[in-house]
């Protein structure tokens, strides 16, 4: 493994603990600030921080399937970090020949995303729900939390990403092996 390679990998790391810090320390905040307590109204009838212990997913789906989430995040995290390191063999081997930056992008996105589903899941291991505390009281938006934030951002822009920037071959390249791209590679 190139150092370069090692490196970024080393700091997509960091910043995965940095932000999965950031979400615990919120949480506790909420435990300590809001729990057994009145709503702290933000904005009144439209924003305000409320105290949940969500057993399930949005608007409490799926309450009580704990082992259900643990085995998603057991399957989603390393897959995650295969394609960070995927995608570093893509930029490495096509070079110019892909969009660099919309696939480091991408390796950025997955890190949050990483970061958001092990925050839930230190969550749903040591408390048996997450703590949940933002809500948009307005249109009664299931109450969410930082990492609920990470993860909703972060799908959004690789959906953007997936859809308007990558052409189709380089979407390819994520879901085929190295050897077809050697294949494709002699072809040219």
């Amino acid at each position: 493994m190139k150092k370069n390679k090692m490196v970024l990998l080393v700091i997509y790391f960091l910043t995965a603990t940095g932000l999965v810090a950031l979400d615990q320390f919120s949480k506790v905040l909420a435990i300590n600030h809001l729990k057994d307590k009145e709503p702290i109204v933000i904005i009144k009838n439209v924003f305000e921080l409320l105290y949940v212990e969500n057993k399930g997913a949005a608007y409490g789906m799926l309450a009580g399937k704990i082992s259900l989430f643990l085995i998603i995040t057991f399957i989603l995290v390393p897959l995650l970090i295969f394609s960070i390191y995927k995608i570093s063999s893509i930029i490495d081997f096509f070079g110019s020949k892909v969009n660099i930056t919309a696939f480091k992008i991408l390796q950025i996105d997955m890190v949050v995303i990483i970061a958001g589903a092990i925050g839930n899941f230190i969550d749903r291991v040591t408390k048996g729900y997450v703590v949940d505390y933002f809500y948009f009281k307005l249109i009664d938006f299931p109450v969410f939390n930082v990492a609920d934030c990470y993860i909703t951002v972060a799908v959004i822009v690789f959906l953007i990403i997936c859809f308007f920037i990558l052409k189709d071959n380089e979407l390819d390249y994520l879901m085929t092996s190295k050897k077809k791209w050697q294949v494709e590679n002699e072809a040219e």
